[in-house]
């Protein structure tokens, strides 16, 4: 084995948290947010040690520090602001503290009775060796500091020059630079815009738009629905591929491989003579249309985001000018797309493994950068686990450089550990296995793992209760009282959350075959028309969850989701607070679609900050309704009937400056 470079640095710098496997990702962060780091720090022997955190944006060179505190057995924390989108560099560095250490020293000496005059001119060593690493002000005010001390006539004098706390303060500042260790790792921080961790999604075909049963739907009526949308209370609206659909081997209706005359086929079968991912499908409308719908949902506060699908028809573009993009079988034909037994035949996916791979990445963040060109910021990937790892995360880093504030969403039903990792290296969001959560223990566990352990650093959940590919088993026995309990598991357990509409409100839940979870007549397949005003629509209670989310700062994150216990297996009680403590939610759904529920909801009152002996109140943010409770044990009753679900604000006794309470 070498010798080191340097042997006299003596600090070890281990466990650096947040870290995510040993800093090869970043972590994620929102532009504001304070990045909390901890460290074990220590060296050989008694002597004390320094450390500090060291942070600085990407683009600027210079380093800001800032001291780490104590926290007991070696371990040190510090905090540090990301002001902006983009990303930040961090690290730790720790010295040997020899002033530190000799100041300790010095007064169990002085403690002990003994003579302190060699320590004081060592003290002042010390000191002067600082005065030369300092800027002249400081230098200048050290060897004062270090005569003051050398002065050992007068002990008293000296004594208290070496202990002054200005003193150990400025020498902090002016540690030996030589004698730093740094952390073998420069850590990354992604900062994303407030709409990464907070967003409410609306999922809408733009085909299905139209106020005419039966004829094709335009961007003019996706414009005409916008009210309806912001009614509703959502944020981001988003549509499916916009895109030419492909005639060939085209899908009739309810995935039919022998489609009739007029069917519309399927908008992931991108692509046809009028073109393909960066083409307007013309009966939507044209590019100018687009950008209108675009200005239109903006002036309402909404975004559009756009669905990104990276396979093709076989009448797109590519196949012809391309073909070397595309696997061919042994009879010379493409290969189209597979999930045996489940055959597309009208779609072929990309040959990743092409000897023109470099060619088909740069086409395919081609189609990123038009939609960007013309407004669009936020994604939604449609399959981006069937695509290489390395190709997103170059895509990714190459959009953001330029687009730091791009946003993308990764549609990934698989396996956890690509799931994880396809967040890890650049998705801003992640679809999640909330879909199929349904008990309380299934539910308690998943979320606890999703904001309380490691995973919480760089995967952001979007939950969403139903897609146009999956109706769960939940949604079609379950009725109204599942949709509704669903959509307030999927708006309160995580900040963002979507629905696929209008068939979410309107209670859409008849499977094409018993045991699928396919919709029966699919919207993937063909023009629906919606009736919007049905009496069955649960799209004022939605609106009412999404106001509760836009007035209560507590459901904007889960930092701090807690599960409270209860006494019902059917019930689930959680709390999420804000984190100035200022406002604080608690939720209680009723799991059971089919019967009324009651039990005891088990408060963790420390957790909510409350006392045990002091009474609160809790207001229903859908109901308005209010209810005194006191102590840790409160009776809650929940029936499908009505909406099985409450989300409470927790309300604390407060006296105003007229001498009367009330609750605030």
């Amino acid at each position: 084995m070498q010798k080191p470079a340097d042997g006299r640095r003596r600090v070890v710098i281990e466990s650096v948290e947040p870290e995510i496997d040993g800093g090869r990702f970043p972590i994620k962060r929102i532009a504001g947010d304070l990045v909390e780091v901890e460290a074990d720090v220590f060296a050989d022997g008694h002597d004390h040690v320094a450390a500090r955190l060291l942070f600085r944006f990407q683009e600027v060179s210079t380093w800001t520090q800032v001291t780490m505190r104590w926290l007991g057995n070696d371990r040190w924390r510090a905090e540090f602001p990301v002001a902006r989108i983009g990303v930040y560099l961090y690290t730790v560095a720790g010295w040997v503290d020899h002033f530190d250490t000799w100041r300790s020293d010095l007064e169990k000496r002085i403690a002990a009775g003994q003579d302190i005059r060699v320590d004081l001119l060592n003290g002042a060593e010390l000191v002067e060796q600082a005065a030369m690493r300092a800027g002249r002000d400081d230098a200048d005010e050290l060897r004062r500091w270090a005569a003051r001390m050398r002065a050992t006539d007068d002990l008293p004098a000296a004594q208290s020059a070496g202990l002054d706390p200005v003193l150990a303060a400025t020498m902090a500042l002016y540690l030996d630079p030589a004698m730093e260790t740094r952390y073998e790792h420069e850590l990354r921080v992604t900062v994303d815009r407030e709409k990464a961790r907070y967003s409410a999604w609306y999922e809408m075909f733009p085909r299905s738009t139209s106020r005419e049963p039966g004829r094709h739907g335009t961007f003019q009526d996706c414009e005409a629905r916008l009210d309806y949308v912001a009614r509703l209370g959502f944020d981001v609206l988003y549509l499916p591929p916009v895109h030419p659909i492909g005639h060939s081997f085209r899908k009739g209706k309810n995935n039919s491989t022998t489609p009739e005359p007029g069917d519309v086929g399927s908008p992931w079968a991108i692509g046809a003579k009028e073109g393909g991912h960066t083409t307007i499908h013309p009966k939507l409308g044209t590019l100018e249309d687009f950008r209108s719908l675009l200005r239109a949902a903006a002036d309402k506060d909404i975004e559009l985001a756009l669905d990104i699908a990276f396979q093709c028809s076989p009448d797109h573009p590519w196949v012809h000018e391309h073909p070397e993009w595309f696997k061919k079988r042994a009879d010379g034909t493409i290969q189209y797309a597979e999930n045996p037994p489940k055959k597309y035949q009208d779609i072929y996916p990309l040959d990743f493994e092409t000897g023109d791979w470099q060619g088909l990445w740069d086409a395919l963040l081609g189609v990123f950068l038009f939609w960007i060109d013309q407004g669009v910021r936020i994604f939604r990937v449609d399959n981006p686990h069937t695509k290489p790892f390395c190709f997103w995360e170059w895509l990714i880093t190459e959009v953001k450089r330029d687009f730091p504030d791009a946003l993308f969403l990764a549609e990934a039903f698989t396996r956890p550990r690509v799931m994880q990792r396809l967040a890890k290296l650049g998705f801003s969001q992640s679809y999640t296995y909330f879909t199929w959560r349904n008990t309380k223990p299934e539910l308690t566990e998943y979320f606890t793992e999703l904001t309380q352990t490691r995973v919480r650093e760089y995967l952001r959940p979007n939950l969403w209760p139903n897609t146009p590919d999956i109706l769960s088993e939940t949604l079609q026995v379950g009725g109204r009282p599942a949709f509704l309990s669903r959509a307030v598991l999927a708006a309160t357990l995580g900040p963002n959350y979507g629905i696929y509409g209008p068939a979410f409100e309107l209670g859409e839940n008849k499977p094409i075959r018993p045991g699928s979870e396919e919709y029966l007549n699919s919207e993937k397949y063909e023009i629906r028309h919606w009736n919007l005003d049905a009496r069955e629509s649960i799209a004022a209670t939605i609106a009412s969850v999404n106001r509760a989310r836009r007035e209560n700062a507590a459901l904007r994150a889960s930092h701090d989701l807690f599960f409270h216990p209860t006494d019902n297996p059917y019930l689930i009680a959680y709390s999420k607070s804000s984190r100035d403590g200022s406002n604080t939610v608690l939720t209680v759904v009723n799991l059971d679609a089919f019967h009324a529920q009651s039990g005891w909801v088990t408060l963790d009152l420390e957790r909510l900050r409350l006392r045990s002996d002091e009474s609160f109140q809790v207001r229903d943010q859908l109901t308005g309704a209010r209810y005194l409770w006191q102590g840790s044990r409160n009776y809650v009753e929940l029936a499908p009937e009505g909406i099985p679900a409450h989300i409470f604000r927790v309300l604390r006794k407060v006296r105003s400056e007229k001498d009367f309470d009330y609750y605030q």
